[in-house]
């Protein structure tokens, strides 16, 4: 009587329990991950909101906020005082638009000091809306300056940011000119590098260097290369394949987002898979388009011709790029 064959049917057998326990792994991480991210009440429903377009707009904001840092983390983090700086901030405000189409996807910044209708407070800095009424009012405010409906919402605060950059051991970034700011007084210096979390900060914070003589129009330009540089580093299968970066990574990121209530992991992973073309091209990055380098008035003609192509997922225009 011929033997069973017990090694081929027991290696289907192994196979088979390996592969649920690795669905069940990613599975239960996804789930794990999904949970964890902070959430808040960021898109409100008024009287007069943009309707649907097409395409899909996230609204991206870097929070100031040294709510929940200690000392001892502001101090590193160069940030001020959490007493001395109490309340919500931002410097950094973007609109992603990810189109339903073959358009690229756009990546827009718009300058903290453009003067906007803030709905209740008249009209004033951009960024003022967020100090005043946190995402809610700020959306509100994009929302009816733009013509554009905001369909998601991400926010990254100060220590978030930096935890998430030293999670994958720094960004690699080349600085075309050593950059000092007198306010930090951090330095940078010029050429290839790998930026940690606390120069990363400094870097998509800095305006008052030599560096950046236009102060916030190259400050929002370096913001958008770190986010594609981010975004293609968070991508990378040299980082998601190594458990040295996974494990802090995912330790990190929950605690660093912030993100709308009906958002979930697979609209984030469909953010970060667009932005990081930024650094191939595959991404269009601008800014508002502006009138003069305070970067307070926007173009009436150029403005309304950009958030037209987002509004209708058509290529931007060359004369709506301004960088």
């Amino acid at each position: 009587m011929p033997a069973p064959r017990r090694r081929r049917w027991g290696f289907r057998r192994i196979a088979s329990v390996i592969a649920l326990v690795l669905v069940a792994t990613l599975a239960g991480l996804w789930i794990y991950l999904d949970s964890s991210i902070q959430r808040t009440n960021a898109l409100p429903d008024y009287q007069g909101k943009p309707a649907a377009a097409e395409g899909t707009n996230w609204l991206i904001v870097g929070s100031d906020s040294r709510q929940g840092l200690t000392d001892a983390q502001a101090k590193r983090l160069r940030s001020g005082s959490p007493e001395a700086t109490s309340g919500q901030r931002t410097d950094t405000i973007l609109v992603a638009h990810l189109p339903d189409n073959g358009t690229k996807p756009t990546l827009v910044s718009f300058p903290r000091d453009s003067e906007v209708n803030v709905p209740g407070y008249g009209v004033t800095q951009i960024n003022a809306a967020f100090s005043y009424g946190g995402p809610k009012l700020l959306v509100r405010t994009i929302e009816q300056a733009t013509g554009l409906r905001m369909d998601h919402y991400a926010e990254v605060g100060f220590g978030g940011f930096a935890d998430i950059v030293d999670a994958i051991g720094g960004v690699p970034m080349n600085i075309p000119e050593k950059m000092s700011d007198p306010m930090t007084h951090m330095t940078i210096p010029k050429g290839k590098q790998k930026l940690n979390g606390v120069e990363a900060l400094a870097y998509v914070r800095m305006r008052y260097s030599s560096a950046t003589p236009r102060s916030d129009l190259d400050r929002v330009v370096n913001q958008r290369k770190f986010i594609g540089a981010l975004a293609g580093e968070l991508a990378s299968p040299a980082t998601f394949l190594n458990p040295f970066d996974v494990v802090p990574l995912l330790g990190a990121a929950p605690k660093a987002l912030k993100v709308d209530e009906g958002d979930h992991l697979h609209h984030l992973l469909a953010l970060g898979w667009a932005m990081r073309g930024i650094s191939s091209n595959g991404t269009v990055t601008t800014t508002v388009p502006v009138t003069s380098g305070a970067a307070t008035d926007w173009s009436p003609v150029e403005s309304k011709k950009l958030f037209d192509a987002l509004r209708n997922d058509t290529p931007v225009p060359k004369s709506s790029i301004y960088n």
